[in-house]
This record gives C-alpha cells, sequence and structure tokens, in this order.
C-alpha cells in the first residue's frame, strides 16, 4: 500500500499527514512579527508569530486602544526624482517590472509604497536643471503656450505608467524646486523669487502640468507650492515668504483651480518644522486658506513636535511629511533608530497622514544630481548596476507593507524608550511599529484588546506586531 493511502487511513486517528496551513499574522495563530536589527542580521524578516500570552509577568506593558482614533493614512514611500528615474528605468526589462512590483505592490514579498513624491521639472537630484517652459533671455510665455512635459518622456512618465499599473491607487505629489526662470526675478533657476506679476501664469502652468500627466494616464492627487521656500541656495530653487505664498494662493491659484474644476489638493510650506509659524500664517488668513488642503514638512531643522503645533492651531487641515534624506554612506544602525522614531512614528504621532524618505535610487556615487544639488544623498536603493537596498527601503517597509491606505493611527503608550505607534487597518488588523531606542535588549508585554503577548526587542532593533 502506498505510503498516501496509509496516511489517510491513519489521518483520522493520529491527524497525520495533513497539509501544513500558513501561519498568518492575527487570529489563533498569534501576533505576526517583522524585524529588522542594526547589525543587518535581519531585514525586515519575519519572525515566528508570538503566542497569546496565558501568564502575567512584571514586564512593562504597551497598551494599544483602537477605540481612540486620530488621523487617517494616505501611505508611506519615497520621492522619484527625475535621476532615481532614470537609474531605474535604465534597468533590463524584466529586473525593472520586479523592482516595480517589489516597491509598489499591495501584494507579495515586497514593500507596499503607497505614495510618491515627483519633482514638477527638476530636482537637485536631475541630472540637469529645466522646467516645462524654459525661453531664451528676454522672452516670456504669460499664455503657457510653449509648455511641455517633453523632458519627462524619456524616463519619468514610462516609469509612473508603470507603477501606476502595478498600483492603481498609490497617491503621487508634485512639487515644484523652481518656476520657468523667466518668471523670476533674477532670470535663474537658482534662487530668485516669483514676479507677482507672473502670478495668474504660473497657476496656469500648474492646470497645464496636471492636464499633461492626466493625458498620460498619471493622477496627481497633491501639489506643494513650492520644495523648501525658505532655502534659495539649492539648485534649483526659488524664495517665497509665507506672505507670498498666501498671495499667490488666494489671488491666482486657489481660483484657478476653483475655475478650472480641479480637485488636486494644495498643500502649504513643504520645508523644516523649525518655522510652523510660515504655514499657520497663511491658514490664519482665510481667503487663501479656504483652498489649502493641509502643511508639508521636513526635518533639517526643528522638532517633529513642531507638527502638533501647526495641527492644534488649525485642526481642519491636514499634515503631511514629505521629505527626509540619509547622508551617504550612512550608519544602518543609527540611521534607522532615527528614521523610524523621528518620522515613521513621530510624524504619525504628531498627525501627520504619509511619511516619506528622499530619493528612491542613486548610483554608488550618489549620481545624478544637479550641479550644486546633493552630491552624498543615499537612496533607498542603490543601482551600480546591482541593486542594493538601503536602510531607507527598510524604514518605509515596515509601516508602508502593513499600514495600507485608509488605516487610522490608533492610541499607544511610551515605555521605557520603546518609541511606538499603532495603526487599525481597513481591513480590521492592528498594526503596532516598535523601535528600541535603548542599548539592551527589552523585554515587554503588547496588549490589544482581549489579546496580549510576551515580547522582546534587540537593542536598537525595529519591529513591526501584526494583530
Amino acid at each position: 500500500m502506498k505510503l498516501t493511502k496509509i496516511c489517510l487511513l491513519l489521518a483520522v486517528a493520529l491527524g497525520a499527514c495533513a497539509p501544513k496551513k500558513e501561519i498568518k499574522a492575527g487570529g489563533d495563530s498569534g501576533v505576526g512579527v517583522w524585524l529588522t536589527t542594526g547589525d543587518q542580521i535581519s531585514l525586515l524578516a519575519k519572525q515566528n508569530n508570538l503566542p497569546i500570552a496565558s501568564s502575567s509577568n512584571n514586564n512593562p506593558t504597551i497598551e494599544v486602544n483602537a477605540t481612540q482614533t486620530y488621523q487617517s493614512i494616505d501611505g508611506f514611500g519615497f520621492t522619484l526624482t527625475g535621476g532615481s528615474a532614470s537609474l531605474i528605468n535604465g534597468l533590463p526589462k524584466a529586473e525593472k517590472e520586479a523592482l516595480i512590483k517589489e516597491i509598489f505592490s499591495a501584494q507579495g514579498k515586497g514593500i507596499g509604497s503607497s505614495y510618491l513624491r515627483i519633482s514638477i521639472g527638476a530636482s537637485d537630484l536631475s541630472a540637469d536643471t529645466f522646467t516645462y517652459n524654459d525661453l531664451p533671455t528676454g522672452q516670456t510665455d504669460v499664455n503657457q503656450d510653449k509648455f511641455s512635459i517633453a523632458k519627462e518622456m524619456t524616463d519619468l512618465v514610462p516609469l509612473l505608467k508603470m507603477i501606476v499599473a502595478v498600483n492603481p491607487s498609490i497617491k503621487i505629489l508634485g512639487s515644484p524646486w523652481s518656476a520657468p526662470a523667466w518668471m523670476k526675478t533674477n532670470n535663474s533657476f537658482k534662487g530668485g523669487s516669483l514676479k507677482p506679476e507672473y502670478y495668474a501664469s504660473y497657476a496656469k502652468y500648474f492646470i497645464k502640468y496636471l492636464a499633461a500627466m492626466k493625458a498620460q494616464g498619471i493622477n496627481i492627487d497633491a501639489i506643494t507650492i513650492q520644495n523648501e521656500p525658505l532655502h534659495p541656495g539649492n539648485v534649483p530653487s526659488m524664495y517665497m515668504e509665507a506672505v507670498d505664498q498666501a498671495a499667490f494662493i488666494k489671488t491666482a491659484l486657489g481660483p484657478a483651480f476653483k475655475n478650472a474644476g480641479i480637485n488636486t489638493k494644495i498643500i502649504l510650506y513643504d520645508h523644516n518644522a523649525d518655522k510652523p509659524e510660515y504655514p499657520i500664517s497663511i491658514l490664519n488668513d482665510a481667503e487663501a486658506k479656504q483652498y489649502v488642503d493641509g502643511s508639508a514638512f521636513h526635518l533639517y531643522g526643528g522638532d517633529i513636535n513642531a507638527l502638533t503645533k501647526v495641527h492644534d492651531a488649525h485642526p481642519d487641515r491636514n499634515l503631511y511629511f514629505t521629505e527626509q534624506w540619509v547622508g551617504g554612506p550612512g550608519n544602518f544602525a543609527e540611521d534607522l533608530k532615527w528614521h523610524v522614531s523621528t518620522l515613521i512614528i513621530g510624524a504619525t504621532r504628531n498627525w501627520s497622514k504619509n511619511v516619506l524618505e528622499w530619493n528612491l535610487a542613486a548610483d554608488a556615487a550618489y549620481n545624478p544630481h544637479t550641479v550644486g544639488g546633493c552630491t552624498n544623498c543615499l537612496g533607498a536603493i542603490t543601482i551600480s548596476p546591482a541593486i542594493t537596498r538601503n536602510v531607507a527601503y527598510y524604514v518605509i517597509g515596515h509601516a508602508a507593507k502593513f499600514v495600507s491606505p485608509g488605516s487610522v493611527r490608533i492610541a499607544s503608550n511610551i515605555i521605557k524608550r520603546l518609541e511606538n505607534v499603532a495603526f487599525k487597518t481597513p481591513e480590521g488588523k492592528i498594526v503596532l511599529i516598535v523601535a528600541n531606542n535603548n542599548s539592551t535588549v527589552q523585554n515587554f508585554n503588547i496588549k490589544s484588546n482581549s489579546k496580549a503577548v510576551n515580547a522582546s526587542l534587540p537593542a536598537g532593533a525595529v519591529a513591526t506586531y501584526v494583530f
């Protein structure tokens, strides 16, 4: 008699030969755990599920309270710079398709990135400076008749089409580094300010951009007015004080969007947390505020808690975290702790609806970049030509893989330098992200509703727990 028949005869009595069932996070099978350690031995790696605790202990407890809710989440992701697009688009077809699925698909073994920032024209991590309406010195085009995204048709647009095909619901944010030089006070890609006489023309520039991208099947969910408006030393860049941004919104961009029936969100500021008064002052202007969805932040200056100051001043407007770099070559262990604790956890605990790391890809020499642009921005991946996954990949992965868009942040307490944040997903799962900022292993409990587990996290490690 064949072994399989023997198994069938004995199955009822012995429970033998039954196929193994996949152990899923949550439910009776326990709590799922994914771990990244500072020594990189474990990189967003699935661990054995934690069993539901049957007895109590004296360890401190992180208590998750799903009945206390905060903001909804739009997603987690990266900036697809022009340089990132050219590097990824230059990969062999099969490798490129696999990488896009790995980064952006919500299914399978990838990280499920659900939010993407792109530059409107060149950023400093493009190979060269350009906008979508560059003209010889002395010429103008107030009606934007010469507007064109032709320079994006080689790499950015084809890649975005592939990304949208993999993740049709991905949210895309567009940010300009500069208006066309002929609109500016210094007629240069670097610095200078937008001339008020071109406010209406620049509003038309945004509308033409949205229409051009839509014609390619790419929906732009939101735009910021200006990347880092208080940093005119970047290449490209443009200086824009809060009073000028308010005037541009209320006299030109807001009314133009309204008249054109455009629902793309208008987001303020897009700069460091050391100047919360910048977005607050604009939101204090009721005429400007009516057109504004919220404010965006970076953290090259200031404190992440400043986001709550803006929320408290205008709780009816949203908050976003749109950029943070990793300086190459980086320190994986320290960068992991800081970025997860301060951004994934800190920004969302301060009302941000998203968290975006800076450039998605660079080569081993931190190229491409403009002359005067960032010379040591470490990509989430390095393409040289082999693909290396760097710390930002895992920072975003610990959230994006588990916290799907539409999730809601819920309450959790912080104990013993175990920074954490909790979410409830649309599917009803509870997700807790914890960073151990201690120099020793920490043993602790996690309690959510009627379930409790005993957990242990190595020094400097990050874990995502899914109930």
